[in-house]
């Protein structure tokens, strides 16, 4: 059983993808929906490690249009920022924000996304514990496939 509930690293590349579908992958993994013993109740996700974060995608006017929420506490405390904005002040937080929307709202939530590491370039330090890769084309993998 042990074996079983051995946590697997995964890398995935967000060069040019769109972030709902991205995330919704990730979200997946990380809840271990996967895994042929998946039990809501139980932690059996994996780790996931995202690469390229400044460049994920979105379709149509979502990049003008999409508001992030958020209220201080305050009265009158409510603020907004749109995609492109937080882009640009951290890459990261918008993949962060669509992943913690689609995992189940309870207790796991923030164990879960502690396993998921975020990067805005291609370098990290996980290099020796991937197993999985995503949407990432290495020349070594690929002429050990042929």
């Amino acid at each position: 059983t042990a074996l079983a509930y051995a946590r697997v690293w995964h890398v995935v590349d967000a060069r040019q993808r769109v972030l709902g579908r991205m995330a919704t992958n990730i979200a997946t993994t990380l809840m271990g929906k996967h895994k042929p013993i998946y039990d809501p109740a139980a932690d059996c996700g994996d780790y996931v490690v995202v690469l390229n974060a400044k460049d994920v995608m979105v379709t149509g006017k979502k990049a003008e249009q999409k508001l992030y929420r958020h209220h201080t506490g305050h009265p009158g405390g409510l603020k907004a920022i749109n995609f492109s904005n937080l882009q640009a002040k951290d890459p990261t937080e918008s993949i962060r924000k669509a992943v913690s929307g689609m995992l189940p709202k309870n207790r796991l939530r923030e164990v879960r996304m502690e396993r998921l590491l975020i990067f805005e370039g291609a370098e990290h330090p996980y290099e020796s514990n991937i197993i999985k890769q995503h949407g990432i084309t290495n020349v070594t993998n690929a002429t050990n496939t042929q």
